[in-house]
């Protein structure tokens, strides 16, 4: 299993579990997030990735996400999925997660 995928399936795990410091161990200090087509970050470092995922998301005993596909470019990983639990409907998202020295960087989120 490359680098990559590791450390993106350990984040996918940690999320359906809402363990909010098993989740955030995967991401590095200077993480940055983009909500597609924005071009400015929606996220800047990891402690706004903790205190977001705290307040919005691992609160919510109904949120899991369900893999659809996973794919492996170099240091990058393309996961299709389905999130329960935000709205009544599940929503489709893709997330484009690029790592680097073991650790999720930068990420891009696509939602239908």
């Amino acid at each position: 299993m490359s680098d990559a995928l590791a450390v993106v399936e350990q984040q996918f795990v940690a999320y359906n579990q809402h363990d909010l410091e098993k989740f955030a161990a995967n991401f590095s200090e200077s993480f940055t997030a983009w909500r597609m087509p924005a071009t400015e970050p929606s996220m800047q470092g990891k402690q706004q990735l903790i205190e977001f995922y705290a307040a919005h998301r691992f609160n919510n005993p109904a949120l899991r996400a369900e893999l659809i596909s996973r794919t492996v470019l170099g240091n990058k990983v393309f996961d299709l999925e389905k999130i329960h639990g935000l709205s009544e409907q599940p929503i489709d998202s893709v997330a484009v997660f690029e790592v680097n020295n073991g650790l999720i960087d930068r990420a891009w989120f696509y939602f239908a």
